[in-house]
Parts: C-alpha cells; structure tokens; sequence
C-alpha cells in the first residue's frame, strides 16, 4: 500500500504530474502545477474530522475528506440527494448552488486516489453480492436469494435470472469504476417514440450535453501519447472487416495534463495503468467525486457515507419527504436488526434519486410497498443496455490489455477504453451496437488464463500444423510466465466491451424484502447470437479464439451489465399508465397525472431504453435537464456561472452551511483530536423495553410494568463515539457522543438522535458508591416534535461479588422522557438483551492515526471500564475511603439566627441553635410557632440542618413559617460527650433548652408561655422519653412530640440485639482494626461500602443509614456529621436495649416505663416514626410505645408512620426526606400548632 498511498498524494496535490518527466514515453504537461494554480498541498487549517468511512489507520493529512461524519447530520435540509453517482452528482452541485440546504446520502464510502484496492485479495474484501442466484434456462424455476459480502462494497454484484450487475458503491457511484467514455446517443435512438414527446430528437438534448461535457471535460486519448496495443489491435480488427471508417478514439474524462479540472480540483495526467475498472489511484479519473460531487462540497452540500436509503414517505404533519436509511457505520450491520432500526432525515422541498437504476428502482418499489402511491410500472421494463463482454484469446498480436499499476515505458496500457467501432449507424437503430477495447483488471490478473483457456467453448477455430504449434507455445507461455509476458495468450488476448439494444423487459421486484432482478433468456437473444458471430469473425481475423463473458458461460447464458438502466421510466403520455415519472423525472402518484411534488428521479433508471452506447453521457444530460426543472417549479435559481477557482480539498468549502452550537462543538472536538493524532473507541448499542406514555408514573418499576400491559414497546439503536480516549478516561465527565435511533410508537414513532450526551461511569452525587452510565440527548420525530430523553444506568454496591449482578447493572437503563416544557411524557426502563449484548460487544472498535494508538487506545478503555466496574464489586474489599479533611462543608451550611449556650441544672453546658423563620427571603423576628428539634447520639445540629442536601430539616420548617432550635446535648457530636454521659443524662439538657425557650418568649411580651414542639430522634428521643417519664420535662410545656425510630421502648435490630450482649470495652479494642470492620455485616450487598466513617459507625451503633438514601456528599463526608460516643452512653443504650424500656443510669438501671409515668404523659400528642430498613432499632419499637401509649390514653392523641425502605439517620439525612419525611411530620406540627 506504501507505493499506491504515496502515489495516491502525489496524484492529486503534488507540483508535477507522475508523468510529467516523460518517462513511459509520455510528454510532460504544459505547466506544472505551480504554474496552473495547484502547487498548495494542503490547507494551514488541518486536517477536517475523520467521516467515519473506516480510513481511521491512515494519517487524514494523506486524504481529503469531502463527506463528514453521520454525527453531524442535521435532522431537516431543503433538499436531500440520494446517490452519488452522475445524477445524484448533477442534484448536489445544482442544488448547492441554488443555495439550498443539501444532505446527500451514499451508501458506500469516501475513496481518493490511492485508496483504491488493486490486487485480488485487497478487492475481495469489497465484494457485495446480492439478489437471487439463478443460472441457467430457469423456466420459471425459484433461484436462491443472496445477501453476503461487505455491505458497504465498493464492488457490487447483483445476480439474477437472465441478467446480472456489477456496479459501484462509494462517493461517486459507479464514476468511481466506469471506463470514462463519454459518447452521446444516436440521433436514432433519441427520435425514438418511446422518449417523452419533450425529448424527442436531437435538439432537445444539446444544451444538456453541453452543459454536462463543460463539467466532465471528455477530450480524446492524446495523439502524442503512446501508442497503445488494444487500440492498435481494434483498429486492425475493425480493417480487416472492412470497417476501418468506423474506428475511432472515443472521447473519455479521462485526464491526459495536470491541473485544475472544470470544478477547481487539481488532477493528474493519467499514467496509462489501465486500472479504471476498480478504480484508479493515479489521480486522472474524473469521477463524479473530482467535480460535481467537489462543487457540490464547495457550495455547502453537506454529504454522508455509509447511509442506505431504504425508503421514503411524506412527512408526517408537514411539508416534505422523510427519507429512511440504514446506517452502516460503527460496525452497526453487526446487529441484526439495522434494517429494524432505521434513521431518517427529512427534506423540506426536494428529494432526488440518483442510486443507480437498480438502488433507486428498490427504494421506489419499498416505498410503494409502504404506502407511497406511484405507478405500477415501477421495476418493469429494464434494460442492461444490450452489454457484453467477450475476449479475442491468443491472437496473432499483443494486445497487452491486463491493467498494471506502473506498466513498463515500452507497454503502456492506456486508459480502460480509448476507441471504438462504431457499428450504430444501422436501417434498424435497434440493431446498432459498438465494440469498445478494454483493460482487464489486474486484480483478475490471476483468474485471466485458466477462465480463458478451460471454460467450454462451444466454437473452437481450426489451425493449421504450424498454427497449431503456435498457439501452444503462447498458452505455454502464458501459463509459466503471467499474463504480462508478451509473448503468451493472455498478453496476446484482446477484450470487447459491447453496448447494444435489447429487448428492455428486464424487471426487479422484491422478494423476501431483497430486490430480484429478472431478465429471462436475454442472453439467448437473436441479437446476442448475432453479435456473437460478428465477434467470432473478427476475432479469426486475428488468429484468436472467441470467448463469451464468463458470467455468460459459467451461468448459462446469463448476461453481466455494467450499465443497467430503467425501472423508472419516464412516461411517454405524461401519464403513470406508461411510465413512472413525467418528463421532467418527477414520480406519478398513481396511473394519472398528478405527482409528488418534488420527489425527482435524475438517474438511470429514468431512461426507457437501452442507448446502445455507454450512458452515463446521457444519463447526466437528462440529470441536468431534470433539476432544472425542478429548480424552475420551485423558484430556485442555479448559479451556473461562477467559478470555484483551484479548490483546496483540505481546506473548507467556500459557501458553508450555517451550524448550530452543537454542530460547531463537536467539529471543533472531532478537528482538535485529529490535529493532535488522538486514538478514539466507538461501539453500538440496542436497548428494548417499555415506556409508559402519559401522566408521570414516578416508579420506574410500575411505569415499566404499566408500559407492559399497554404494550408500550420501545428500543433504541444508539452508536457511542469518542474520538479522544484520554478525555473519556480522564476528564471528569467522561463523554462521549450519541447518534442514532429511538422508537416508541406511542411517544411518536422513530426519534432521530444527533451530538447526543454519553458520560462513561460519572458520579452519580444522589447516592453513595454509585457510579451512573447516562444518555441524555435530545430526539425529533418525523412530524418535527422534539422530546428529551435522559436515561440512566445504575451501578453500585448492590453488584457486591455477583457477577449477575454486575451484568444486570450495566445492562439496565431508567428512562425519563420529557416535552419542551419539562414535563415528564414518558417513563419506564430499557434492557440489553443476550444475543444484542453479543452483538454490541462485534461492534466495538478503535480510531486512531496507527495500530499502536488503536491498541492503546482499546487497552485504556477497557482498563477504565474494568477498574470502575471492579470497585462496586468489591466495594468493602477495595481500597478504603478515608474521611477528606480537606473538605469543609460547614461553608455550605445556613448560619444560625442564633447561638445560645445553656447551663443544665447539673451545671453540664451544651448549645442551642436558632433560625428564624423566612417568608418572601427574608427573617422574620416577630412572634413565630416553635419548633425544637433534638439530635441523636454522635450527631449534632448539621443533622436537621445537613448543608450536602438540597433541603434540610431546617430550610424546610424555616420556610414553612417555624422558628426552628437545635439542641446539640451532651450525648451528641460535642467534646462534652466524652465525659461519660449518658441519654438520661441528656433529660436535663431538653429541659434547659425549653426553659431557655420559654424565657425568651416571655421577655418578647408574650401574654402566656409559648408551648414547644419538638422533634426528638434515637438517643434525643429516649432522653425526652426519660425526661416526660419521670416529670424532669413538664408534659405541659409542650404542644406535641415527634419521636424518631425509638421513644421509650427501645428494641434493637438483630445485629445490634446480638452485640449488645458483648462487652462494651470490646469495642474500644476493635477501634484500629479497620481491615476487619470491611467485613461487619452490613446486611444487603448494597449496604456494603468503603467508607471507614460508616464501617466505624456500623460497628458501634449497627448501619445507620439505608445508602441509597444518602448522596455522595453526605457519605463522603460523614466524618464532619457523625462523631463518637461515651462508653457510659453506650453501655446505657445497650442496656436500654436488653431491657426495652429506657432507665435510668447504672447501677440501677430501674425502667421509666411504668403505669404511674405513663400517666405525665396523658394528653400530649406524638407522632412515631419508623423505617422499615432501620437496623438500629427496629420498626417494632414505636409500635410497641403507640400501642401501649393507646391503651393508656386513647388512640386519639398518638399516630405512627412506617416509612418504606428508610434507614435510621437518613429519615432526616437522605437527599429526598423533604418529599416524604418532611411533609409528613409538618402535617402533624401544622395540625397541633394550628397554624
């Protein structure tokens, strides 16, 4: 590859031409390129971002790029072409240069010269086949449909019954393979009656094939070139049958000088290597890539590769067409289901066809069959353009026609095809043919003497004895020494390419949703037969041996064309009763008049005959003709006169789109990664599940299950890009890019998604040790709706050594959808199913300038991939998570109206915190109800005032209109904490804190003594417990109680009832040995962490907190939330806990909980609470305080609330509290203090 790459960027952009020192007998060009304007080699700007055509592993300075990445598809263009050959070619650049919006869609990929293969294996691996292998006489017997090879070819095979097809797929269609000869039909064949009556005759097509030869430049091989065998040989041929007037060279688009083209792209003289058919890396075709497609590009057409149009229907709720297509790149053919999941774009005004006779031909039919009215002649009568292949073997001369990538200066093989016999001039123009020399390709180089010389051959010459020896000695020779040897049959073997006219009643129709081609006995034709014996003459006349096509041999008389045209005739009454479209190539939407407006055929498969020449002359005539017409109709002005000037194919086009934000983002990020050599991963991805559509289910769960029963069904078919691994590793997001598909009938069918957002294990701040996989982008659907899709994959500590678990994380996505007001539309869940798991898995691969950058690249991913995935499955085996001193959450918090210290009647001190209530955003110091709030063991007031969470306790009764104090006690996070108190002790700090309160209140002027809710949690609680017990609190000064998760009844969760019974100095000993305490059982696989703040907690007072429930920033700094405890106050709660009742201290821990206490606490109001994960204390320990608090005094005075999945701590703590918690306690607060 190192010769053809190297020549492949001398070819186009170097200052002399490869022939321009005349070596090869060929003169030098006029002027070098620095004289013509094309000595600039490549633009200061860099190179434009990789289109994703799979040249990833090549440098992108070596090749332009005029086709960008499907990721920057706009959803909506004025006009979309489909097809890059010669008419989709002729729409673009018109189109462009009407200034129209351009989206051209191209089923295979972007090849310069130098890319092309040459020799057999390289062309192997580009290989399409497809339709149904029929060989032979069938008489209506079924062949085999076929379907394999690369889908994205640039060699396409299509076999069928009777005729089969070689054409070209990438961007310039079969320009990219044809032999370059531009000839024009005869006058004849344009006077026949089966054109249109606007079309007939000479006349009607001059200014079409002007206009078409001033953009191809056909001139004629170069009479100071050298001269070539074949064409010496055809002229004899054509001598010896007394034909000599009728030999000539053949104008071609081949260039024989450097420099600029028509277009402005600077070209190089051909070398005369004869390689056209699979095409040219020598820089001198002029392909429909060098100039129409080129101007197309400079005027702002924007073009995409690797996009198989499948079908087209009106736009649903508005003006246009969407045109559907399978999108190949990103490995996504690996997925059986492509065809399932089609993109689409839609085009505003115009769609053209131009995918060749035979692609556009199948989209019609699909989309007819789909429900797009045409007429019923779509797929009938067509024609292969009467063309054969036949080969004059071991002639008498050499004609040296193998192909050869640097011939020798003695053997130039000359372009494919330089001159013809032209034999149209006939009585019945239907009996006018013309035999063309031809270049075999040297990939067939190997197959050329075993094909010719053992296939049957039913007529075989007579020689004579001397003859005889002859031709022996050259099949000897070619046969030991190659096809190139001059002296052996193969070099002796001269090729005919025939066009001519046949009966055009070929068909394609689509079976098995593939299209069939169906030609029956056409190579058994009078005319085949006829030709036939006229080449066998001149093929004696030479001493060779005829040989048909192959194809025709090998499958029975079966034609191969190159040139097949109809299937989308143009109507010769202006009716869909005698064709498919109108004389301007606009379809009819039925067996009348009327047509679609603006859908417009502009290929081959609008001609209703065979031309008996090659077409493609013909073919962009009627392409011209055809969109100036169409620009005509919808007011569009072409600017036919200005010149491009020498185009700078690495630079950017003159006349660009305008591109939104996002467009203009990612090219930047596309173009930075590609200056800088960066490696890239990409993979697919199909997802399936449902969807409910409708009012917002908040569970996913039930959303899911709902969608279900609806059979809301949805999937999606994303393909995940980033061009730059170290970026997706190391930058804290994690990005990378969507594009692709979402569809959910019932949300609004097929979404197109464009530069949507993928972030690879990004923290997810809601929940601790919790790493999310999300896609948020938004989608349009074909009516123009555009929703909002955001999708998450959870992966946590659930996944705790279970490999299913793993899996079923990263397999699992929570959907939400939402309209452009933020309303929830849609929710439910997507899954991986096995076999797309497997699938996806194919599809994964690297982009970057080299191997080694790919295989790093790869190793980098998956070594991310698997580090994070390992941490959740290890989770409290890993490494730990130490507290971060560094992180001071205290700034965060709202300061305090107030801080008072108090004075307990035992002399202890403690602090009193207090906000002032707020109302419109400010304070507000007047009269206000009251609300006390008294924290649990080891904590203190950041418990209600938690500033990590977007709504505290604190915030949430502040705003509701409470004046809210904090009591951090002696048993709470506080120095003081460590001087052996215990929650009975902490009795006396309540009632300071009351009386403090009550005091205030009094020198505020208040006509009586304030009443005080308060809000007690765990040890908080069973301190006011014991106070109200035993008459330290007076019953009387409060309004109502909220008791959290324990009151006076305190029962432990079952790992904490086990230790309870341990002694307590056992725990001061473990207090270092936190490699022991990964193991504590935490419970859950989800409860696992590595936080050595949570194991510590965990190992003194039982799991604290469900973790779900928390953020990561809670969890990640618990340290600066949750402190230590007394052993005093310890061995209390245990003992408490044995005996399930509060006491009072040791050593005569006598229970509180009698008749005569329970009777101080007649008529106060208390609501319990309760989480059913709560392992501290179980739910059973409220139940137990309400139930005997009810039977004392009456149901009326208590309630209970059991909060589902709530833990201990994170009832107040946990990010979401204020949406049920909170509420519920302030209906309770609202209802006694009768706000």
């Amino acid at each position: 590859m190192s010769e053809k790459t190297t020549a492949a960027t001398n070819g186009l952009l170097s200052a002399n031409g490869p022939m321009s020192n005349g070596t090869n007998g060929v003169p030098s060009s006029t002027s070098s390129q620095q004289q013509n304007g094309c000595g600039k080699t490549a633009s200061k700007k860099g190179p434009r971002p990789d289109n994703g055509n799979g040249n990833d592993g090549r440098s992108p300075r070596r090749f332009p790029r005029i086709s960008l990445p499907v990721e920057l598809m706009r959803d909506s263009y004025d006009v979309v072409v489909i097809g890059s050959g010669y008419g989709g070619g002729v729409a673009a650049s018109r189109m462009a240069r009407g200034k129209q919006s351009v989206c051209l869609l191209e089923r295979g990929k972007e090849r310069w010269p130098g890319e092309f293969p040459e020799q057999l294996l390289e062309t192997s691996e580009e290989i399409r086949i497809s339709g149904e292998f029929a060989p032979g006489d069938r008489r209506s017997i079924p062949g085999k449909i076929v379907d394999g090879g690369n889908s994205t070819g640039l060699y396409h095979f299509v076999v069928g019954e009777g005729q089969n097809a070689y054409m070209g797929n990438g961007l310039g269609g079969t320009s990219l393979l044809n032999a370059n000869v531009f000839l024009e039909a005869h006058p004849d064949v344009l006077d026949m009656e089966i054109w249109p009556k606007e079309l007939r005759g000479k006349d009607a097509w001059t200014k079409y094939y002007k206009r078409a030869s001033s953009v191809l430049e056909p001139v004629e091989y170069p009479a100071t070139f050298p001269e070539l065998r074949k064409a010496d040989l055809l002229k004899k041929q054509a001598e010896l049958m007394g034909m000599g007037d009728k030999f000539y060279r053949v104008k071609q688009t081949t260039r024989f000088k450097d420099g600029p083209n028509s277009t402005g792209v600077c070209m190089r003289a051909s070398t005369l290597t004869g390689m056209d058919a699979t095409g040219i890396n020598d820089g001198s075709k002029s392909t429909t890539l060098v100039n129409y497609l080129s101007d197309a590009w400079n005027w702002g057409a924007e073009m995409f590769c690797e996009c198989e149009v499948r079908y087209v229907t009106k736009a649903p709720g508005r003006d246009g067409y969407i045109i559907y297509f399978a999108w190949h790149g990103g490995k996504r053919g690996r997925f059986t289901t492509l065809y399932d999941d089609l993109m689409w774009v839609h085009a505003n005004k115009l769609v053209f066809f131009g995918a060749g006779s035979i692609g556009t031909t199948e989209i019609l039919l699909r989309s007819k069959q789909f429900g797009l009215k045409m007429s019923e002649d779509v797929g009938t009568e067509m024609s292969g353009n009467g063309d054969m292949l036949g080969f004059g073997y071991n002639t008498d001369y050499d004609a040296n026609c193998m192909a050869h990538p640097d011939p020798t200066w003695d053997r130039p093989v000359g372009p494919c095809i330089t001159s013809v016999l032209d034999l149209r001039e006939q009585k019945n123009v239907l009996e006018g043919f013309v035999v063309e020399d031809c270049a075999i390709p040297l990939a067939l180089a190997p197959l050329m003497f075993p094909m010719l010389e053992y296939l049957p051959d039913p007529v075989k010459p007579r020689y004579g004895s001397l003859e005889t020896l002859t031709k022996a000695a050259s099949r000897v020779a070619g046969k030991l020494l190659g096809p190139y040897s001059a002296h052996g049959s193969v070099a002796r073997t001269a090729t005919y390419l025939i066009m001519s006219h046949d009966s055009s009643q070929g068909s394609l129709r689509l079976k098995e949703n593939k299209p069939v081609l169906t030609y029956s006995g056409v190579g058994r034709s009078k005319s085949v037969s006829r030709i036939h014996e006229f080449l066998e003459k001149m093929t004696a006349n030479v001493g060779g041996n005829f040989v048909a096509n192959p194809a025709w041999t090998l499958l029975g008389a079966q034609q191969i064309t190159v040139h097949p045209i109809g299937g989308a005739r143009m109507s010769t009454d202006g009716t869909g009763s005698s064709g498919v479209t109108n004389h301007s190539g606009e379809i009819f939407k039925g067996d009348g008049t009327e047509t679609h407006p603006g859908l417009i055929v502009c290929d081959g498969a609008l001609v209703p005959t065979a031309v008996g020449v090659n077409p493609f002359a013909t073919i962009t005539a009627l392409a011209e003709r055809s969109v100036e017409l169409a620009a005509q109709r919808f007011g569009i002005s072409i600017d036919y006169d200005t010149k491009n000037g020498v185009l700078d194919m690495y630079g950017s086009p003159k006349f660009p789109l305008p591109r939104d934000d996002s467009i203009e983002r990612l090219s930047a990020a596309m173009t930075k990664a590609g200056d800088n050599g960066k490696s890239g991963i990409a993979f697919s991805e199909v997802m399936t599940g449902f969807i409910h559509a409708g009012p917002d289910v908040d569970d996913f769960k039930v959303a899911t299950d709902l969608g279900r029963s609806r059979c809301e069904f949805a999937r999606f078919f994303l393909s995940v890009k980033s061009w730059d691994i170290a970026e997706l590793v190391n930058n804290n997001l994690h990005p990378a890019h969507l594009t692709g598909t979402f569809c959910c009938e019932s949300l609004g069918g097929t979404f197109i998604v464009h530069r949507g957002a993928f972030q690879l294990f990004n923290e997810d701040v809601r929940e601790p040790d919790t790493t999310n996989l999300s896609y948020d982008f938004d989608m349009v659907s074909p009516r123009g709706n555009t929703l909002h899709f955001n999708g998450y994959k959870v992966v946590n500590t659930a996944a705790y050594l279970n490999p299913l678990e793993i899996l079923r994380q990263t397999t699992t996505l929570y959907v939400t959808i939402t309209n452009k007001d933020d309303e929830i539309v849609g929710r439910g869940t997507l899954h991986i199913q096995p076999k797309d798991f497997y699938q996806e898995v194919l599809t994964f691969g690297a982009t970057g300038p080299s191997t080694w950058s790919r295989l790093t690249s790869v190793m980098s991913f998956l070594g991310y991939f698997t580090k994070q995935l390992s941490v959740p499955f290890f989770s409290t085996l890993g490494r730990l998570q130490w507290p971060n001193a560094g992180v001071d959450t205290a700034s965060m918090a709202t300061s305090p109206s107030q801080v008072a210290p108090l004075v307990a009647l035992d002399g202890v001190k403690t602090t009193l915190m207090m906000w002032n209530p707020i109302q419109d955003g400010k304070e507000v110091l007047g009269d206000a109800p009251i609300i006390l709030f008294v924290a649990g063991a080891a904590t203190d007031h950041t418990m209600f005032a938690l500033p990590t969470i977007e709504t505290n306790a604190i915030d949430y009764f502040r705003s509701a209109g409470y004046r809210s104090y904090c009591l951090t006690h002696r048993v709470g996070r506080t120095p003081v904490a460590q001087q052996g108190h215990t929650p009975y002790d902490a009795r006396r700090d309540i009632h300071a804190a009351l009386a403090h309160i009550r005091k205030v209140g009094s020198t505020r002027g208040d006509k009586e003594m304030p009443k005080i809710y308060v809000v007690a949690h765990c040890a908080g609680s069973s301190a006011l417990a014991c106070g109200l017990l035993d008459g330290t609190i007076p019953a009387n000064w409060l309004r109502g109680v909220t008791a959290s998760m324990v009151f006076m009844n305190p029962k432990f969760g079952k790992i904490n009832h086990l230790i309870s019974g341990f002694p307590v100095n056992v725990y001061s000993k473990l207090r270092a040995l936190n490699q022991v305490l990964r193991l504590y059982p935490a419970g859950d696989a989800r409860e696992t962490c590595k936080s050595v703040v949570c194991h510590r907690s965990e190992l003194v007072f039982g799991r604290l907190w469900t973790h779900k429930n928390l953020n990561e920033t809670t969890h990640r700094n618990l340290a600066q939330f949750v402190g230590g405890t007394s052993m005093q106050s310890l061995a209390w709660l245990m003992n408490a806990g044995r005996k399930e009742a509060v006491t009072t201290n040791e050593p005569a821990s006598t229970s509180l909980v009698t008749p005569e206490n329970l009777e101080r606490l007649k008529g106060l109001p208390i609501l319990f609470l309760s989480g059913t994960g709560n392992m501290v204390y179980t739910a059973e320990n409220t139940d137990v305080s309400f139930t005997t608090l009810c039977h004392a005094h009456g149901r009326q005075w208590y309630e209970r609330e059991l909060f589902s999945d709530k833990g201990h701590l994170d009832a107040w703590m946990g990010a979401n509290a204020y949406k049920d918690v909170y509420p519920r306690v302030r209906r309770h607060v609202d209802k006694f203090m009768k706000l």
